[in-house]
């Protein structure tokens, strides 16, 4: 259904959060440092207010990355894990 990660997903709409406003500050004539400011200030508001189920999904994203339960092993991993189990067997000896 969603072609986009999460992760993407939601920094493209706090980008778009930003630029939106700063184009439109822009374009009015305010100062330029004074538009990024203001349109800062908008995105971050903006993205706290109406990007929390994005926010939350990504933090699980996140979360489940960081703590898988089981690792991936591969036939690469095993094969490495048995060569320094011999190596140190043959030291230990």
């Amino acid at each position: 259904m969603n072609a986009l990660p999460v992760w993407l997903r939601y920094t493209l709409l706090r980008v778009l959060l930003f630029a939106a406003p700063l184009v439109v500050l822009l374009v009015a004539g305010v100062t330029p440092w004074i538009s990024v400011l203001v349109a800062a200030l908008f995105g971050f508001s903006a993205s706290l207010i109406f990007l929390r189920k994005q926010r939350e999904a990504m933090a699980q994203d996140l979360y489940e990355a960081r703590h898988r339960e089981q690792p991936v092993v591969t036939a690469d991993d095993e094969a490495e894990d048995s060569a320094v189990d011999e190596a140190e067997q043959r030291r230990a000896e």
